[in-house]
């Protein structure tokens, strides 16, 4: 039966592999849909490879490694990660009023991600009701209490190419969330 219906949707659901990344699976796509559906099951609850998908702790030599790839890829020094949320849209959950209805005009729920130059995850949060915004989400994150208390383990600031003083090293993201030392709109 789950042949079957990969074959049924597969022409739906198949995207195209890019430069950037190579596309999921149908297959692998409806495996984690039924799941979720069938046990109600958050993103938080499929930690069987989360070892292998998420890096537990992003090391310093890591975060270096990840600044060097989007400086060389994107001619853009200093930058970590690029943060931004998605609406995940959803079928509206009884009784949840307009938790899940967001500003787009569906229900939803939201991923919250942190990616390298390459598009793969560094962090994500995943679940949050799709009436909130991305800078709510964001605030209430671990992720920026560690960038604002300098415990994330990003490179020391050092010289931007072509100058002499030192500038710290920080995320990327949209106009949704706060431009501080730590975090820069693109």
């Amino acid at each position: 039966m789950f042949g079957e219906l990969v074959d049924r949707i597969s022409p739906r659901i198949q995207k195209k592999n890019t430069n950037f990344r190579e596309a999921l699976e149908p297959g692998l796509k409806l495996a984690v849909t039924l799941r979720h559906l069938a046990t109600g099951a958050s993103y938080s609850d499929f930690d069987e490879y989360s070892e292998e998908v998420l890096p537990a702790v992003v090391t310093a030599e890591q975060w270096q490694q990840i600044a060097d790839d989007f400086r060389t890829k994107w001619n853009f020094p200093h930058v970590c990660g690029a943060l931004d949320g998605k609406h995940v849209r959803i079928k509206n959950p009884k009784n949840s009023g307009s938790l899940f209805y967001n500003y787009k005009g569906f229900f939803s729920i939201i991923l919250l991600a942190l990616v390298d130059a390459y598009y793969k995850f560094i962090w994500v949060s995943v679940g949050a009701y799709g009436s909130a915004s991305d800078a709510q989400l964001f605030n209430n994150t671990e992720l920026r209490t560690m960038l604002e208390e300098n415990s994330l383990g990003l490179p020391d600031p050092d010289p931007l190419p072509g100058d002499d003083m030192n500038t710290p090293y920080f995320l990327i993201g949209d106009d949704a969330f706060p431009v501080s030392s730590c975090m820069v709109e693109q």
